[in-house]
């Protein structure tokens, strides 16, 4: 008898699978938005987002579909994207990338999920969010 290995993150859409799916997936993001919009030290965050926070839910659940190996849902819906053009309007410093990053960890906390995924997918999102904080220090002046 064969044990089968685990599914590592990264790899196809174990991490997708990992969060539970679409649907854990749309959970996790509109836990993090409610987080963003309900907890002082990250409402400034959630001020910066349009009024229709709905479509930027979707928008986020179709992105990170894709990303985390699902399907690419953000493409089909909306066209392609370039995340730090997408957010280039906005001012993007070190403060607002690591209110994401812990906001996103506050979420997948009362969410429950494990150590194991938290300590893979917080350092991966850490990436376009740096991508993001460069693009904006580039257009707005700041200091990278």
């Amino acid at each position: 008898m064969t044990l089968s290995n685990p599914p590592i993150y990264g790899e196809g859409d174990a991490t997708l699978q990992a969060v539970g799916g679409l649907t854990g997936l749309q959970n996790l993001v509109e836990t993090f938005y409610r987080i963003m919009k309900n907890t002082p030290e990250f409402r400034p965050l959630f001020d910066m987002h349009p009024s229709d926070i709905e479509l930027t839910i979707d928008k986020l659940v179709s992105f990170l579909s894709g990303w985390m190996g699902g399907e690419k849902l953000f493409s089909k819906k909306y066209g392609p994207i370039s995340l730090p053009q997408a957010h280039a309007h906005l001012i993007v410093t070190q403060k607002e990338k690591a209110m994401w990053l812990n906001c996103m960890a506050a979420a997948l906390d009362e969410l429950g999920y494990s150590e194991e995924l938290k300590a893979y997918l917080l350092p991966q999102l850490a990436f376009p969010a740096e991508r993001i904080r460069q693009v904006s220090a580039a257009k707005h002046g700041e200091s990278v």
